[in-house]
């Protein structure tokens, strides 16, 4: 009991079993495994990363334009796009992608409350946060999966963001957000920063990027392949 029902789970039950396990139950709080079986090679394409594809959305709705997701599962993305399309961000489902309008600017929408899959991921509230952060009106987050999951406020209030802390509760009130020096402080915590920068007004610098750079790969490739005006400094 108390299984992990993330979909990454199923995927990996999906890949050992493609190499002759005999796992079943994944997705459900009951995973069973039979042990002393022989395994074989076997191909398998891992499935997309959802909180990258995540921080895309995210950075696109809060700047605004057009993007088109592929690679990713659009079920396993539809906590984070309920809250986008809330915000005024278009989405729309083609097959397995994503497709999402911004016109930036998102409002505030209802609280939002991190839990286990398929609710909205403790993993995807830094960068929705620093979304909503740049933008009009009032959002309540509140984090019921892991402490010191706030250490970006301090960050993104360099850069002028409203936000009230009280225990797992933060209250977001958009606002414009100006260019700073920021640090990371942890992975989703820096991908945040990163997403507030693309809103700031003006150039922003962000360091301890190689927090960053353990969840995703070229990330300022990708924001600049989106017309973002990202460059690294050595």
């Amino acid at each position: 009991m108390g299984a992990a029902r993330e979909p990454e789970i199923v995927d990996l039950q999906n890949f050992l079993n493609a190499m002759g396990a005999r796992v079943s139950g994944a997705g459900s709080p009951v995973v069973a495994v039979e042990g002393g079986m022989s395994l074989h090679p076997a191909e398998h394409t891992v499935m997309g990363d959802r909180i990258a594809a995540a921080t895309y959305l995210c950075a696109v709705g809060a700047a605004g334009g057009r993007l088109e997701l592929e690679g990713a599962e659009p079920s396993s993305l539809a906590a984070v796009t309920a809250c986008l399309q809330e915000a005024g961000c278009e989405i729309k489902i083609l097959g397995d992608r994503v497709a999402l309008n911004s016109r930036g600017r998102l409002r505030g929408i209802r609280p939002v409350r991190t839990a286990p899959y398929p609710g909205f991921p403790t993993d995807a509230q830094a960068v929705l946060m620093a979304a909503l952060a740049g933008g009009t009106g009032t959002t309540m987050f509140v984090e019921n999966m892991f402490d010191s999951r706030y250490r970006h406020v301090d960050e993104l209030s360099r850069m002028g963001a409203d936000i009230q802390l009280a225990g797992r509760v933060a209250v977001v009130t958009g606002r414009p957000l100006h260019a700073a020096k920021v640090h990371s402080t942890d992975l989703r915590g820096g991908a945040a920063l990163v997403v507030a920068a693309l809103v700031a007004e003006g150039v922003s610098q962000v360091s301890g990027l190689e927090h960053i750079r353990r969840g995703y790969e070229d990330l300022e490739g990708q924001l600049t392949a989106l017309g973002a005006e990202v460059r690294l400094i050595h």
